[in-house]
């Protein structure tokens, strides 16, 4: 043994008698030991696999000591987590309701607890009350109640309160008011979302009956609500009136013929879409892997417009090369729906074209109905979820 291989061999010793043994610090540092996964492997690890029957390795690995034979550590680290995870916003609609976003580094549990959130959990304001005074419109009670607590009320959930057994104050509830006529000899009238009136100082019908949720001030009647101020005299709704908003104003409630009214009166309160799936605030919210589509061999000439003509949503393309040959290429891998059309004729084609999803990435759809903006939404799910989160350690501990 030569003398610098016995000082790094001292050297080495050295370390380890610093360290307290053989640590994984030391293990991996050795030549010998492999520092990334064979390539079938990690493919296998990072993609699923869409053959023409049905897709493969689509679970994903979680177990620490998956890849302890060849000396890779699997387990969760947090740095690595923050180092790798990103979100890209791809496009987000012009009326503000529709966003599209890739999240990067994360994996499918959590991602689908997003879309649950998104769902169910994100609180919203929607009609829970109808007091109808009159209503001889084709619709009847019933239906008209249910097609109003569908409207979407653009306004913040976050300045109120949960109602609960609580009486209906103006911290908790909002009230409108819809009082419409069809004048007899006139055409048919068309019932929007945009005639809803909002009533800033609450309920406008009387109480005809002695209701514990009622303001019980002498000299003032008995109504459904108990404001103990006007909403828009406070600084959240001063210069933000709340309503419906454009293009969701023109949703349509109902028709009046001539002679028909409506008249009534509705309150809307605070809740989630596990209760009812009017309070969610999405029409919806979804995602799926990054598709990668790869030819596993050139493809050329006649073979290469077969393959193009297969695809319905234009995934491939042609280009020209010497010789008046022509090539196919990958121009749009992220348009793939998986139909698997270019892989279904048999194992030749398979031969030529993997289809494969990303497992890791994921486009991550948000459709929100109008009460808040899509990024609001996932930033309000972010924090629903780390609440439970800091309420499982607690308990924990």
């Amino acid at each position: 043994m030569s003398e610098s291989e016995s000082d790094s061999r001292a050297q080495q010793q050295k370390e380890q008698s610093k360290s307290g043994g053989v640590g994984l610090d030391y293990i991996m540092s050795l030549p010998d030991v492999p520092m990334n996964l064979p390539p079938h492997v990690e493919l296998q690890r990072t993609r699923v696999f869409c053959n023409s029957d049905a897709p493969t390795h689509t679970d994903s690995i979680q177990y620490s000591g998956a890849f302890a034979s060849v000396g890779l550590d699997n387990s969760f680290r947090l740095d690595h987590f923050r180092n790798n995870f990103r979100v890209e916003v791809t496009r987000y609609s012009k009326d503000g309701l529709d966003m599209e976003f890739d999240m990067i580094g994360i994996d499918p549990a959590l991602a689908n607890a997003f879309r649950r959130i998104l769902i169910a959990e994100v609180p919203t304001m929607a009609i829970e009350k109808v007091l109808i005074k009159a209503n001889s419109s084709p619709v009847q009670d019933e239906v008209l109640a249910h097609r109003l607590g569908l409207l979407p009320i653009c306004v913040d959930p976050r300045l109120f309160e949960y109602a609960g057994n609580n009486a209906s104050n103006e911290r908790n509830t909002i009230v409108f008011n819809l009082k419409i006529q069809c004048a007899r000899g006139k055409p048919r009238i068309t019932v929007h979302a945009k005639d809803l009136e909002w009533l800033p100082k609450g309920s406008q019908f009387e109480l005809e009956s002695g209701d514990p949720n009622s303001n019980s001030t002498s000299g003032q009647k008995k109504t459904y609500t108990s404001f103990t101020c006007s909403q828009d005299s406070l600084p959240e709704f001063s210069n933000n009136p709340i309503g419906f908003k454009a293009p969701l104003d023109n949703i349509i409630i109902s028709k009046l013929g001539p002679g028909q009214e409506i008249e009534l009166e509705a309150h809307a309160v605070k809740g989630v879409g596990k209760t009812h799936a009017k309070w969610s605030p999405v029409a919806t919210a979804w995602y799926r892997m990054l598709p990668e589509v790869v030819l596993l061999e050139e493809v050329e000439d006649e073979v290469a417009e077969t393959l193009k003509s297969k695809c319905p949503v234009g995934v491939f393309d042609i280009e020209d090369i010497a010789n008046g040959r022509k090539r196919l290429t990958v121009a749009r891998p992220r348009a793939c729906t998986l139909c698997r059309e270019c892989i279904r004729e048999g194992e030749e084609w398979e031969k030529r074209v993997s289809l494969r999803r990303v497992k890791d990435h994921f486009i991550f759809t948000i459709e929100s109905t109008g009460a808040l903006p899509p990024h609001v939404l996932f930033t309000e799910a972010v924090k629903i979820l780390e609440s439970k989160c800091e309420r499982v350690i607690s308990e924990l501990s």
